[in-house]
């Protein structure tokens, strides 16, 4: 049996070429087309603000200055001066409802052993949850994670920031849900 070292060597660079066809072929992502936004966040005109509630961790101290509803009076009265919508006091005069919460889990290692230096003990995170009020059902969500700071004057400073993140996202949504409902025909 004859050996053709010429064919071997054609052969490992066929082999070779394989991957990098395939690895251009990856990295051409097709567009994807944005998802649709329910019609009720277009259209809605009046919200109804609700309190999720707090979770920080039972220590002497809070994580944040300001009280357990610190998050619910500033987020009122952010999207209160934003003026987008009306709000409204009782969810039966709602096309919204936003039920708006802050949390505070242990995260990771630094969780068991606070005083762990560079660890991060907790992740305290604002979620916003956005409800039909004929249905209940599940419109939208979004969770702004509060950056961690040790000193409490920055722990509030990140509070604020990731707060106006939140009303930023929603202010954000229903813009891109009218704009989404004046392009259909």
């Amino acid at each position: 049996m004859r050996r053709h070292p010429e064919m071997a060597v054609l052969f490992v660079v066929f082999l070779m070429s394989i991957p990098l066809v395939t690895i251009a072929g990856a990295g051409q992502s097709k567009e994807v087309q944005p998802g649709p936004i329910p019609t009720q966040i277009s259209s809605a005109k009046k919200v109804f603000i609700g309190y999720a509630g707090e979770s920080q961790p039972v220590e002497p101290d809070s994580l944040f200055t300001g009280g357990s509803q610190r998050a619910y009076d500033e987020f009122y009265a952010g999207m209160k001066s934003a003026g987008k919508y009306e709000l409204v006091g009782t969810p039966a005069d709602a096309d919204l409802l936003f039920e708006v919460g802050l949390t505070a889990p242990k995260s990771g290692a630094g969780a068991t052993d606070p005083s762990v230096f560079g660890k991060i003990p907790y992740d305290p995170q604002f979620q916003l949850v956005i409800r039909d009020p004929k249905t209940n059902a599940l419109l939208w969500a979004f969770i702004e994670h509060v950056q961690w700071a040790i000193l409490q004057g920055n722990r509030d400073k990140n509070f604020e920031l990731a707060l106006a993140r939140l009303e930023n996202d929603v202010q954000g949504l229903a813009a891109r849900a009218v704009a989404n409902a004046d392009a259909k025909p």
